[in-house]
């Protein structure tokens, strides 16, 4: 079909032309094209012929539903372009469906539009929602606000005891079609909006995050030993006798990684990474082995961990519990003064760690020298400080290359037992995170690398370049603010970014900046193809130290097993191989960002619950967006909510979207990202998850623009001299798109023209 005199054939055209024998031949084929149909790969058309989406501008992929009705169909060829379909145009289609789009002629340099004609596959079978009653039957309000704008119609017969006001799981029983809205039936009536941990347990249910294990995968976890026996030993290289400990915060329970430093005699630092041998355990195809790939990797909540593996595995044998044996595999790097990896081995090990160390504790003997507590660990001192200086060597090590570090502060929820918040706690990085980040970081690459020259298949982590599109825009931005990124054509280094984040650190604006920038970048993900770690500045990247909650990382110790056990495999081994693994990051880069989804849902809720009771109470806060219906406004404890211009009543103020402000006609007053400003909370809604404030202070009436400063872009710009600000590595895993609302523009609609106002001026 892909051949350039192929024109669209039936069935029976297509089995003459591969010279079928009997009516199995034409069945087999039948099959086929049924499968390839479903899976998109091939269309048939009104005439019942087939052929190629591309040839008959077509194209495949899932949409990406908006609350107000549009949506855009983001293309299984990644290199096509978002297309926006206007609210006219989706057939019915819901948010996650994978349909097919038929591309609309679009002026020279515009937007692909386009009309989706057939929806392939249904994404939404179980939704959750709020209930509300009518005489002789009910419908459910989404919880997905992408779904909002299509209640659910439930027959009185499905209503099962749900009364107005309670959150349940209905399961689709008929999409919609024409004006038709959907049916459904409810399967669980989770209880009322107001009962506690029922906002919780509906975001669980909303994402398809699976709480209970199957009695499978139980029964397997049962029968894993609590200890390690002489026979499991052999094979593997003992390190029981070195100092290896785990560097953990205090709450962890399941600890996967260790580390161990020695100084060689040739100056070098001996690094030692020991990683929980999950996949010992966990075997291939096995129940334990199906429900990890099913969940993906362990999701982080508010007020629980859902993991990925049963506790019996991942707070038991798995754990790195100190004076235990345990079973690891370790990569030991020799590291020169410059940070370079010039030996290293990989290899599965046994290792009994000396100490459960804590992230506190760690931070005072090496910031502080705390007496008390280098005395109490005076055999480990030494170790901790090789570690502490291993790290800056390896990160001024990244950052020579053009690694990309942000420095967002993160907000611990601490929630009584009851799930209420009662306190917001801003959590900072010590040296001694900093030191496992920099141990997981290299190991990470020698892995990658290591496999990479192997020339097999192998599950690597990437994250692409980013659309030039979004730099250019960002430069735009940044522009307001007195910045300039000079240089940019079809390329960016990654170093250009970095020097952006250096230059506004310390500033107002220097989280709503980082936040666009990394916001500016491609999400990372999993691929079988080695394409690099813009982020990192790493040519080679992968996931390996931590098989207790990432699936991925279980996947990469099952590979080394199969190299260090099995012979060299066949052509027809290595290809399904390729298949399985390309399978294997496709379905954990999605239940990656389900995962942050969920953990940032139940955050933004809990945020609002904790300021309920604070309505009436003024706060200082930085505007972190500004949009032509008013702005948001970010407190010094994280939270963030929006002052809708109608409360600015001093002026009538006018949005200037190209300097992302509001100017007041009489008084000139500017608000304008990154400005401090003085809000009163006057309304708060856990349900909608928003906060309304007033202004009480803004900035002053008139004030001068500073000069903008120019940053040079060159493939080795020189990095900036003197002590900086140490800044978090961030791994782009999941950041998703904001609200449009927030950066001041929504795509629905082409823009209206202004009205005139018949001599009436308007705030809004």
């Amino acid at each position: 079909m892909r051949e350039l005199e192929y024109r669209p054939m039936t069935v029976d055209e297509l089995y003459e032309s591969f010279d079928g024998e009997d009516s199995e031949d034409l069945k087999d084929l039948m099959k086929l094209l049924n499968d390839l149909e479903s899976e998109g790969k091939v269309i048939r058309t009104r005439a019942n012929t087939y052929g190629l989406p591309d040839r008959m501008n077509l194209v495949v992929g899932k949409v990406q539903a908006h609350a107000k009705g549009f949506c855009f169909v983001m293309s299984e060829d990644k290199s096509y372009p978002d297309i926006y379909v206007s609210s006219e145009n989706t057939n019915n289609a819901m948010h996650k469906d994978r349909v097919l789009v038929r591309l609309l002629s679009t002026k020279e340099g515009a937007r692909q539009e386009g009309q989706i004609i057939r929806i392939i596959e249904r994404a939404n079978k179980l939704v959750v929602g709020t209930f509300f009653s009518s005489r002789n039957y009910g419908f459910v309000v989404p919880d997905d606000k992408r779904l909002a704008n299509k209640d659910i119609f439930i027959p009185k017969e499905e209503i099962l005891d749900a009364q107005d006001g309670y959150k349940v799981v209905i399961e689709i029983t008929q999409y919609p079609e024409g004006r038709n809205s959907a049916e459904g039936k409810i399967i669980e009536v989770l209880g009322h909006i107001n009962t506690p941990g029922v906002d919780i347990l509906s975001v669980i249910r909303k994402h398809g995050i699976p709480e209970k294990f199957p009695p499978e995968a139980l029964a397997e976890a049962e029968q894993v030993p609590d200890t390690i026996s002489e026979a499991e030993l052999e094979g593997r290289k003992d390190l029981r006798n070195k100092k290896i400990v785990t560097i953990d915060g205090e709450d962890a329970k399941d600890l996967d990684d260790a580390v161990s430093i020695e100084k060689l005699e040739n100056g070098n630092f001996l690094l030692g990474v020991s990683i929980a041998d999950v996949s010992y355990y966990v075997k291939e195809d096995s129940a334990l082995d199906q429900e990890a790939f099913r969940r993906g990797n362990s999701t982080y909540l508010v007020d629980r961990v859902i993991p990925m593996l049963p506790e019996r595995l991942s707070n038991g044998i798995c754990s790195l519990n100190p004076r235990v044996d345990r079973l690891t595999m370790t990569c030991e790097m020799e590291i020169n003064e410059e940070g370079k990896v010039v030996r290293y081995e990989i290899f599965p090990s046994v290792i009994r760690t000396q100490e459960r160390m804590t992230y506190t504790n760690v931070r005072k003997i090496v910031e502080d020298q705390d007496p008390e507590l280098m005395e109490r660990y005076s055999d480990l001192v030494e170790e901790l400080m090789m570690l502490a200086q291993l790290k800056d060597i390896l990160r001024n090590r990244r950052m020579e290359r053009g690694a990309i570090d942000f420095d967002f502060e993160e907000t611990k929820i601490i929630v009584d037992l009851e799930g209420k918040p009662i306190d917001l706690v801003k959590r900072e990085r010590s040296t001694a995170e900093k030191i496992i980040e920099e141990c997981m970081l290299i190991a990470n690459e020698t892995v990658a690398e290591h496999f990479h020259w192997l020339n097999i298949p192998f599950i690597y982590r990437v994250h692409e370049d980013p659309a030039m599109e979004k730099l250019f825009a960002f430069n735009e931005f940044v522009h307001n603010f007195g910045y300039f990124l000079r240089g940019l054509s079809n390329k960016v280094h990654p170093k250009a970014l970095q020097q952006i984040i250096e230059q506004v650190s310390g500033t107002n604006e220097e989280k709503i900046i980082n936040t666009v920038l990394l916001r500016s970048m491609k999400q990372a993900r999993y691929d079988v193809e080695s394409i690099g770690h813009f982020g990192l500045a790493a040519q080679y990247y992968t996931h390996f130290t931590s098989p207790i909650r990432r699936y991925a990382d279980l996947i990469v110790h099952r590979m080394i097993r199969k190299t260090l056990t099995s012979p060299a495999m066949s052509d027809q081994s290595l290809s399904k191989l390729a298949k399985k693994l390309q399978v294997i990051g496709e379905q954990t880069s999605e239940r990656e960002r389900i995962s942050i989804d969920a953990e940032r849902e139940t955050n933004d809720l809990k945020k609002v619950e904790y300021m309920e009771d604070r309505v009436g109470e003024e706060f200082d806060g930085i505007v972190t967006s500004v949009a032509n219906f008013g702005m948001f406004v970010e407190l010094e404890n994280s939270v963030e909510g929006m002052v809708h211009i109608s409360y600015l009543t001093d002026d009538y103020y006018n949005y200037h979207e190209k300097a992302y402000s509001l100017i007041g006609e009489r008084t000139g007053r500017t608000y304008r990202i990154g400005d401090p400003v003085r809000v009163r909370l006057i309304k708060a809604s856990k349900q909608e998850r928003t906060l309304d404030f007033s202004v009480i202070a803004g900035p002053p009436k008139k004030r001068e623009r500073k000069a903008p400063k120019t940053i040079e872009v060159s493939s080795e710009p020189e990095r900036k001299k003197g002590k900086r600000k140490s800044h978090s590595t961030s791994e782009f895993a999941g950041y998703s798109p904001r609200d449009k609302r927030a950066k001041g523009k929504i795509d629905d609609k082409k823009p209206k023209k202004k009205k005139k106002a018949n001599g009436k001026k308007r705030r809004d």
